[in-house]
């Protein structure tokens, strides 16, 4: 993943600033004088939510009457105390801001240079995806899709996709794309218009998360002929407030997605957090997260996340609360209570870590691990010689995963081979998982999310010790055996 630049997301809109190379989310510091903040309802949104934040100093921007809540922005110091007395609200609170998974051990580097531009197949390079599908064998069996007479597909289905966007022309792409929404308002850049159907892919990583699920042209994903849906969340640069994604969840449900990968980093559930000396909590935001995923399981969607990329014992609080107070010290932060990574360990939600190419005894160097994590799949890493030295001159890129890449931005770790990039992460490890759900829900449209979850973790390569390990959960997911049960 590429490292992110510090930027504001917007000073009307969510005052923050973010790390380069931190993967979680925090509160929003102030930039300007208005900061934006989630309200969670007891149950559902009454009919009189707007006057009530009006009264309270503030004016709503996103309303989630599926969830009980909303996202709403106010200049007044004392908005969060003004709405501590309306019967009905469970919790409020400044709105925490979720980044894309960073790139492992730096962006910078020398590309790949010995993958031609015209290649009729970029199969040979694609290891991690000949690893979930026993070398393709899979593909007989089930891919997701079956072709019409006249050639298109008919996608028995559908992936959701959480992230960045997506380049719907890329030829390795097109033939499955079917639409998405855009959440990211405007005025966060000058390029956001607040367009609903703008899912333009900024960035380049929902483009290659799409493709390790769904392409089907030079490289394949682990189900070619499934379908994909685009809602993105992120800009060009900067974070995704809880509230954006929350209402993308909704949407995807809402659309019958039959899965929904959310390559996403963040931590919440932080009881107790001081910032310039004012005392702040996230509950509000943790309790958005819960009932969006919960919505989209009740709907019959599965929901898979990236276990996410800072080296963290999930089980060890201790360890997470020291770790950001670290990252997050010299800002004026002090946390002083156990975390959640978020999306992964919520409830309903299958939680991936990420495997290599070179070992079946270790983890990718990067990837959190914990009893909370359900599966692994191959996110690629930097190599062995990286991993025993940690020494940057020694990064070997072979190790990445190749999928799509924006036709319209730079080659990204390859030389010249626009289209494509090898990039490494859980959140590459995640879609990898949300195309084997997808794969299983065309071959078996009547299971529910936890037939489906249970079927990827009972026929996961065991890797690692022997059964359930906090590395690999309980294995390797692939999705030849999945079909072969």
């Amino acid at each position: 993943m590429r490292t992110k630049v510090a930027a504001a997301v917007s000073s009307l809109l969510v005052a923050t600033s973010l790390l380069a190379g931190v993967g979680y989310s925090k509160p929003a510091a102030p930039v300007s004088q208005k900061h934006t903040y989630v309200i969670a309802f007891q149950s559902l949104l009454p009919a009189n939510y707007e006057s009530i934040v009006t009264k309270a100093g503030g004016k709503v921007l996103r309303a989630l009457p599926e969830l009980g809540g909303l996202e709403a922005e106010s200049d007044r110091p004392d908005f969060l105390s003004n709405l501590s007395s309306v019967s009905g609200i469970r919790a409020a609170n400044r709105e925490m801001v979720h980044k894309l998974d960073p790139d492992p051990a730096g962006a910078d580097g020398l590309p790949v240079t010995d993958i031609p531009q015209n290649a009729e197949t970029y199969w040979p390079y694609q290891w991690d995806i000949q690893r979930v599908t026993n070398n393709g064998a899979s593909y007989k069996l089930e891919t997701g899709g079956t072709k019409r007479a006249d050639g298109t597909v008919r996608h028995k289905a559908v992936v959701g996709v959480i992230d960045s966007g997506i380049d719907a022309n890329h030829p390795d792409l097109k033939a499955n794309f079917l639409g998405g929404m855009n959440f990211v308002p405007a005025g966060v850049d000058a390029s956001e218009k607040g367009d609903p159907s703008d899912i333009r892919d900024r960035d380049g990583h929902g483009t290659h998360v799409a493709g390790s699920i769904a392409a089907n042209g030079k490289v394949k994903g682990v189900g070619p002929d499934l379908g994909i849906r685009s809602y993105r969340v992120f800009a060009a640069e900067g974070g995704a407030p809880t509230s954006w994604i929350a209402a993308a969840i909704v949407q995807a449900a809402n659309d019958k997605v039959d899965v929904i990968n959310m390559s996403i980093g963040g931590f919440d559930g932080i009881a107790r957090y001081t910032y310039e000396g004012l005392k702040y909590s996230d509950v509000a935001d943790m309790l958005l997260w819960k009932r969006a995923v919960q919505y989209a399981v009740s709907r019959n969607v599965t929901v898979v996340a990236a276990a996410g990329n800072e080296e963290l014992n999930l089980n060890d609080a201790r360890a997470v609360v020291d770790y950001m107070n670290q990252s997050y010290g010299e800002l004026g932060f002090t946390f002083k209570s156990a975390v959640r990574e978020v999306p992964g360990t919520l409830p309903g939600v299958i939680n991936v870590s990420s495997s290599n190419q070179w070992s079946t005894d270790h983890i990718a160097f990067y990837s959190n691990y914990g009893s909370t994590i359900d599966v692994a799949a191959p996110g690629g890493d930097n190599g062995p010689v990286y991993d025993a030295s940690r020494n940057l001159d020694e990064r070997d890129f072979h190790y990445r995963t190749l999928s799509t890449w924006p036709t319209y931005l730079e080659p990204y770790f390859t030389s010249n081979l626009s289209g494509y990039a090898l990039l490494h992460g859980t959140s590459m490890a995640a879609p990898k998982v949300a195309g084997i759900a997808a794969v299983i829900k065309a071959a078996h449209p009547e299971y529910t999310p936890a037939q489906v979850q249970s079927l990827i973790k009972q026929t996961a390569v065991d890797l690692g010790k022997s059964g359930q390990d906090p590395l690999f959960g309980t294995g390797e997911a692939n999705i030849y055996k999945a079909l072969s049960r």
